[in-house]
């Protein structure tokens, strides 16, 4: 558990835009700005300043005091996003690639920049928000992946979309995700400009916005490179 705060607490030290992410953080957590202050004991308004940059970087000691909050706070109700990053670090890593986002990107900037059409939950293309991308060959994750495993494609975060590869119509990765007990933020199927009617229906039943791109595989991992900041 302290490699993975000593990891969190790098990152947001390091970064350029330290309140973005101290945002980003609290958000993968998911935990509110009100929480986060009751723990602290600190007012809501002083974590929105933070992460707004409207006071002083902070240094060492609050992100210390902030990152040991976050992992407390996720204790007290099971632990269960600490484990599935612990889970995620020993992830099969020959059957997908992960992608993690300094700030949070909407599924429409994301479809932007796949130069994507999304076919499926359009309405929420605006509002729902990714922390990462996962690139999966769906062969491989279908035929090959342990069920057990599947949880790890997700990372740190359930909040992420998945790019499935070397699709032929889009139905079975739909079916492998309605299957599983955590769904991704968004579906992006490479590759494909038909889309199986099967599929479309299971991601408007699961409120899943789901995207296909033609873009070549090299130019879409360059493109979601360029989204991590």
């Amino acid at each position: 558990m302290e490699e993975l705060k000593v990891k969190i607490a790098g990152e947001i030290a390091l970064s350029p835009d330290a309140g973005e992410a101290l945002k980003k953080w609290r958000e993968v957590f998911g935990i509110s700005q009100t929480e986060l202050g009751e723990h602290l004991k600190i007012s809501s308004s002083t974590i929105s300043d933070y992460e707004g940059n409207r006071r002083k970087s902070p240094g060492i000691a609050v992100v210390k005091r902030f990152v040991d909050a976050l992992f407390e706070i996720d204790a007290k109700k099971g632990g269960e996003f600490v484990k599935r990053m612990k889970e995620a670090e020993q992830s099969p890593q020959e059957f997908f690639e992960t992608f993690n986002f300094s700030k949070s990107v909407t599924v429409k900037k994301l479809a932007e920049a796949l130069n994507a059409k999304v076919v499926a939950c359009e309405e929420k293309a605006n509002s729902v928000l990714v922390f990462g991308c996962t690139f999966l060959d769906s062969l491989k994750v279908i035929l090959e992946l342990p069920y057990d495993s599947f949880i790890k494609v997700y990372s740190t975060t359930s909040r992420r979309a998945l790019l499935f590869t070397r699709v032929e119509t889009g139905r079975s990765p739909l079916v492998a995700v309605r299957v599983t007990p955590i769904k991704p933020a968004a579906i992006i199927l490479h590759g494909i400009d038909a889309v199986d009617r099967l599929a479309i229906k299971i991601a408007e039943s699961e409120g899943i916005p789901l995207l296909a791109t033609r873009m070549p595989l090299e130019d879409a991992r360059k493109a979601i490179k360029a989204l991590m900041g």
